[in-house]
């Protein structure tokens, strides 16, 4: 396993990061996803340490069982924690926090979307339960709230991080200038602000190219990748003709890049690499990309995710994505910014 640093944290983190939407009962997100028991979660927990994995990423509102529940997903890790062995403490564990608690009928009218000191606070401590631990190491706002004020949002954080139940915060989906409103903020206060952002970043959406890296790199914020295989888009061979993916969007995506997907499978044939492996070292190519987040159904799924952080791609190679993938175009500007150097936090 190779490692990074975690935007301006300084803690140096797995390229890979287990991700767990998967683990338990099918949720919301199943169609995507499926539904990993929790003994194969176990096995798949076991497994990414023992290759050198030491960054999980969750939600406390993953895990819901189709009546309503949530968090199952965090129960589950805190029942792994509690075998012991050292497992909690190899773990450097990030959850989310701002998504709507479906069972959660205390919460009254505030059961929806937000980020309110109010409902951090309180989903926060929720999530040490489940999680069976006293601590977060990275909890991460799950979307932006526009009708939450920054000041607000900031106390809760500070006030979780001098209790030491926090150590850093994240964002999830924020664009360029959200962010920086959010690190304007923070410096106000004297608060050191994100340390880490997830973004959709695959060779079909490379948006995030365009302001939501370079505002990363030079605010050093770390930049993790939720569904780096676009919801299966990229772990199907189409020259296999038996492989197929389990997901509607999914389906309709490879229909849409079916002539571009099949000579990227070509590609990554020639290169002697099966197709999500080569896609993850691509974006581990990428100087602003901490890691992306997988989401293995199964042991032999993360053995074969691993062989990404071995691959090795040369400028040849990545012209030939850029080949089949375009970069994003942009109206707005006359070109993609050239890599920015880390200066403002320095």
């Amino acid at each position: 396993m190779k490692y990074s640093p975690l935007g301006s944290s300084n803690v140096l983190l797995s390229q890979l990061c287990l991700g767990t939407a998967n683990f338990g009962p099918g949720d919301r997100f199943a169609g995507a996803f499926g539904s990993t028991s929790e003994a194969e979660a176990f096995r798949i927990m076991d497994a990414a340490v023992d290759a050198g994995i030491n960054f999980f990423d969750t939600a406390n509102v993953y895990g819901n069982d189709g009546t309503g529940t949530t968090g199952e997903t965090e129960n589950i890790i805190g029942r792994w924690f509690a075998q012991g062995g050292g497992r909690r403490e190899k773990v450097f564990l990030g959850t989310k926090v701002g998504r709507t608690m479906l069972d959660n009928d205390l919460d009254g009218p505030n059961t929806r979307d937000g980020l309110s000191l109010w409902k951090i606070r309180r989903h926060v401590e929720d999530s040490l339960k489940r999680l069976g631990t006293d601590h977060i190491e990275l909890i991460q706002m799950h979307y932006v709230d526009h009708f939450a004020q920054w000041d607000q949002v900031w106390e809760a954080f500070e006030d979780l991080v001098r209790a030491g139940k926090v150590d850093y915060v994240g964002s999830s989906q924020f664009y360029a200038w959200e962010m920086m409103k959010g690190q304007e903020a923070a410096r106000r206060r004297n608060f050191m602000g994100l340390v880490s952002t997830q973004h959709r970043y695959d060779p079909v959406s490379r948006e995030a190219e365009i302001e939501a890296f370079p505002c990363a790199t030079d605010q050093g914020i770390g930049v993790l990748l939720f569904s780096p295989l676009r919801r299966g888009v990229f772990a199907v061979d189409l020259l296999d003709p038996t492989d197929r993916t389990f997901d509607e969007e999914a389906e309709e995506l490879v229909e849409r890049y079916r002539p571009q997907l099949l000579e990227y499978a070509k590609f990554c044939h020639d290169l002697g690499h099966k197709v999500p492996a080569v896609t993850l070292a691509w974006q581990l190519a990428n100087p602003a990309v901490t890691a992306p987040i997988i989401g293995p159904a199964t042991v032999q799924d993360l053995e074969e995710l691993l062989v990404g952080v071995e691959i090795k791609l040369g400028s040849a190679e990545l012209a030939e994505v850029d080949r089949i993938f375009p970069p994003a175009a942009s109206h707005f500007y006359a070109k993609l910014p050239d890599p920015v150097r880390p200066q403002s936090w320095v």
